[in-house]
């Protein structure tokens, strides 16, 4: 097989992994959840949300958290953000260098989840990423229901590559595909993420999975032929989305860095290392069953 021997994993655990749990989390877990990963070797962490308080209460303490975590050397905290005034709050704390906006790819789901159509969201963000741009902070284009939506079903891929290159044109400086309810299956990905590299070569695209039907180690190595260098996941396999009905938890991260050494592909995490932060991780949310996503 031909695929990148060296891979990035970013771990979305602290807020992809936490935002769907019900019961509060308190700072000084996140905290340590935080610290663990990048003792781990984990360098580029998706480590809160600005979105505000009354949609998502579980990330309230997005200051607090960045003023409280270990800086190792090389590490980049990201955090996703709604709007301008999102924005402003992320700026003004200090302690993000990239910022990740996130439009759908069906205009059901991106009404539910920002109650925007995508080209008001697509709108809103040209103002956010030139502000981004002149501020020094990298951005993320992070493209939802890329593979499949709870209302619409199958999502054309048509959509997906318009939003891809609407977001670069804007100048992001990353786009992520997100298989936000886990529905994508290995051939689904192979072919988006082959049109997408054969069409932006030089581009970084990365990968961002759920696990809904244990698919997600399938649809990483279906990605990672395709020629997919980065990938989202949640260490304990936390996740969820509170906006998107039957989504499940985020590939976890200690099963993509096992599959990824055992393959050969280098991350620079310490897997053992990662085994007792997955297990810290696995203790902040019970496992649910899992029901079908249509």
């Amino acid at each position: 097989m031909n695929y990148p021997r060296k891979v990035q994993v970013v771990d979305v655990g602290p807020r992809d992994g936490l935002q769907n749990i019900q019961t509060t989390v308190p700072t000084e877990q996140k905290v340590r959840l935080i610290n663990g990963l990048t003792r781990a070797g984990v360098r580029r962490l998706e480590a809160t949300s600005f979105v505000h308080p009354k949609w998502v209460p579980q990330l309230a303490d997005a200051e607090q958290v960045l003023a409280q975590i270990e800086r190792p050397e090389g590490a980049r905290f990201m955090a996703l953000i709604p709007n301008l005034k999102g924005y402003e709050r992320a700026k003004a704390s200090g302690g993000v260098s990239e910022v990740a906006l996130v439009v759908t790819a069906s205009e059901t789901m991106n009404q539910k989840n920002v109650n925007m159509s995508i080209a008001d969201s697509l709108e809103q963000f040209h103002a956010i990423i030139q502000r981004a741009k002149s501020d020094g902070i990298n951005v993320r284009g992070s493209i939802g229901t890329s593979f499949g939506c709870p209302y619409e079903g199958e999502v054309p891929v048509q959509t997906v590559l318009t939003i891809a290159q609407q977001l670069w044109d804007m100048g992001s400086d990353e786009v992520m595909l997100a298989d936000t309810i886990g529905c994508a299956n290995p051939a689904q990905v192979y072919d988006l993420f082959s049109r997408i590299k054969d069409r932006w070569p030089d581009r970084p695209v990365a990968a961002h999975f759920h696990d809904t039907w244990h698919l997600a180690l399938a649809n990483t190595l279906a990605a990672l032929q395709a020629g997919v260098d980065i990938y989202d996941a949640s260490v304990g396999g936390l996740g969820g989305c509170p906006f998107t009905p039957k989504g499940a938890g985020n590939a976890a991260t200690e099963r993509l860095v096992f599959m990824f050494h055992v393959m050969g592909v280098e991350t620079g995490i310490d897997y053992d290392a990662l085994l007792e932060v997955a297990e810290f991780a696995s203790s902040l949310k019970p496992r649910e069953p899992v029901e079908s996503v249509w």
